[in-house]
C-alpha cells in the first residue's frame, strides 16, 4: 500500500481560451469542446478506476447537467466559480448552491479561474472548506507565488491546497509543463514532489485532451492535444500509481486534518 496521495483535478469549464487571443468562439462551442474533453478524460478515468476533483463552472453545468450528475457519482465535484471568463463576489455563493441542485452534493472546494487571486475571508463566507487557487511559482505576467507555502496550511479558517511544483526549483507541475516539458522529465518532477511532500496536486483542462491544433492558440497551449495527450495521461496515470494512491481533494484533507487535530470529519459551513 503505496503511503503518497495522488490528487488529479480537472477544471471542467467553457472553451474561452482561444477568446484571449482574439477569437470570438460561440457559446455553443465553448461549451461542445469542453463537453468532448471532459468525455475523452472520463473514459481514461473509468478505464484505471481513480477518483479525482472536478472544479466546474456552474455555466457549464447547468447546460450540462446530466454529465455533471453522472461525474458526481464517481468523482468529488467542486467549484470554478459560475462563469470562467468573468467573475462577481456573489458568483462564490451561486455556482455552490448551483452544483449542489444539480448534484445533490455538498461542494466543499474552490478554484477560481486562472488561479486569480480572491479574499479567504469570501471564501469561508460564501461556506467552502479548502481553496486550491494557489500555483505557488512565478509565472511572468500572470503571478509571483514564490512567497506562499508549497503545501497545505490555513488561512482565515479556509483550508489552501497549493498545486505541486518541485521542491527545489519550484518549477510547477500543471497542464503546461505537462504538454510541453518531455515526458520523462515531468514524471521525474512529479514522482520527487510526491516523495518529497507525500502528495501531488496536479491540475489540467478537459478541453486540453480534444483536438485544438485549428485554433488560434499559442503553439504551447496547442501541442500535444487530443488522442495525443489522452495517452499521455494514461501512461501518467500508471507510472503514478506505482509510487501513490488516487484520492478527491476532499478525501485527502479530512484525513489529514483528522490525523493532525483528532477532529470528526469536516462539514461545511453554511
Amino acid at each position: 500500500m503505496h503511503s503518497g496521495k495522488v490528487l488529479l483535478t480537472f477544471d471542467l469549464e467553457e472553451f474561452d481560451v482561444p477568446n484571449e487571443y482574439g477569437s470570438n468562439l460561440p457559446w455553443e462551442e465553448q461549451l461542445m469542446i469542453g463537453r468532448k474533453g471532459m468525455d475523452a478524460v472520463t473514459e481514461v478515468l473509468d478505464t484505471h478506476k481513480i477518483p479525482v476533483t472536478i472544479f466546474t463552472t456552474a455555466a457549464y453545468a447547468t447546460e450540462n447537467s446530466e454529465q455533471v450528475r453522472a461525474l458526481a457519482l464517481k468523482h468529488e465535484i467542486a467549484s470554478h466559480t459560475y462563469y470562467h471568463s468573468h467573475f462577481e463576489n456573489q458568483d462564490l455563493l451561486q455556482s455552490k448552491s448551483t452544483l449542489e441542485e444539480i448534484t445533490g452534493k455538498q461542494v466543499y472546494g474552490l478554484r477560481m479561474p486562472r488561479m486569480k487571486p480572491i479574499d479567504m475571508a469570501l471564501v469561508n463566507e460564501a461556506g467552502y472548506i479548502y481553496d486550491s487557487s494557489i500555483n505557488p511559482t512565478f509565472i511572468p505576467r500572470k503571478y509571483n507565488n514564490l512567497h506562499l507555502p508549497k503545501t497545505l496550511y490555513k488561512q482565515q479558517q479556509v483550508y489552501r491546497l497549493p498545486c505541486s511544483v518541485s521542491p527545489a526549483l519550484r518549477i510547477p507541475l500543471f497542464w503546461l509543463t505537462f504538454k510541453n516539458f518531455p515526458y520523462f522529465l515531468y514524471r521525474r518532477l512529479a514522482l520527487n514532489a510526491l516523495k518529497k511532500y507525500g502528495y501531488l496536486n496536479l491540475y489540467f483542462h478537459p478541453w486540453e485532451f480534444t483536438d485544438i491544433s485549428s485554433y488560434n492558440l499559442p503553439n504551447y497551449v496547442k501541442r500535444h492535444s487530443g488522442n495525443e495527450l489522452v495517452e499521455r495521461l494514461h501512461r501518467l496515470i500508471i507510472d503514478l500509481g506505482k509510487e501513490g494512491s488516487f484520492e478527491t481533494m476532499n478525501d485527502f484533507l479530512q484525513k489529514q486534518v483528522n490525523t493532525a487535530n483528532n477532529t470528526p470529519h469536516l462539514q461545511a459551513t453554511t
